[in-house]
């Protein structure tokens, strides 16, 4: 008797499936990451003598980034990161589903 819920990772379409899935996954990731390095290093430590000309209230701009600005970036982004992942995740069930289906005559 089979689960109804077990996927057979040998069929190659859903194999297939995983693949691309781990692929937008680490592409997702990379973007994200790259940003969070962009704003953390670029802004508040590359860039931080052309920023201190602007200011936010009394602060200048690139020691803003330097102490809040990374850190409020990066909490965004681990809510981008979660509804970017959540979204793939609903994309690659139903793919899954589908491709189930087909498998089981269904």
């Amino acid at each position: 008797m089979s689960d109804s819920h077990s996927i057979d990772i040998h069929d190659p379409r859903i194999r297939a499936a995983i693949d691309a899935y781990w692929r937008s996954n680490v592409r997702v990731m990379a973007l994200l990451l790259t940003v969070w390095a962009t704003v953390g290093l670029g802004c508040g430590v590359l860039a931080a003598d052309v920023l201190n000309q602007f200011r936010i209230g009394c602060f200048p701009l690139g020691f803003w980034f330097a102490q809040q600005g990374s850190i409020i970036v990066f909490v965004v982004l681990i809510l981008v990161y979660c509804v970017a992942l959540n979204r793939l995740d609903k994309r690659h069930h139903v793919e899954i589903a589908r491709l189930q289906g087909e498998r089981e005559g269904v």
